[in-house]
């Protein structure tokens, strides 16, 4: 008997790009947000130190994916009234569970990294098997 999970479904039925469950997982599975919430993983960080670890990422989209995250309740932001002002960012419990699993599928996509380039070479044979048949 199958069993059916309830937010997978309700993604398929729902069809809505606003689909909260589907904001969320764009959130944590987009470019940056990977980044972050693995590198966050390891330790707090300021922005800087951040932006420098992950890399190309600019300043403003750094900016827009932490408060993202921020409001998701995945990063927590601490601004600390000092001069000149410090503001580190850290997980929250709910998003170091969000990270791990999100390093899980990277540690996976690095592992079977080799099968993937096989498999794209023979879709690319095919392909072009196709073509040249044709």
């Amino acid at each position: 008997m199958a069993v059916s999970t309830p937010a997978v479904s309700k993604w398929n039925v729902e069809g809505e790009a606003l689909c909260p469950y589907r904001l969320v997982l764009e959130h944590v599975t987009s470019r940056w947000g990977v980044l972050v919430l693995i590198r966050l993983l390891e330790r707090p960080h300021r922005f800087s130190e951040l932006r420098r670890a992950i890399g190309r990422v600019s300043e403003k989209m750094l900016t827009q994916t932490l408060q993202t995250l921020e409001r998701d309740g995945l990063v927590h932001r601490d601004a600390k009234p000092v001069i000149p002002p410090r503001v580190d960012y850290s997980l929250t419990d709910l998003g170091r569970e969000a990270a791990e699993q999100v390093r899980a599928l990277a540690l996976w996509t690095h592992e079977r990294m080799d099968d993937v380039e096989k498999a794209r070479h023979a879709y690319d044979e095919a392909r072009a098997a196709g073509a040249r048949a044709s």
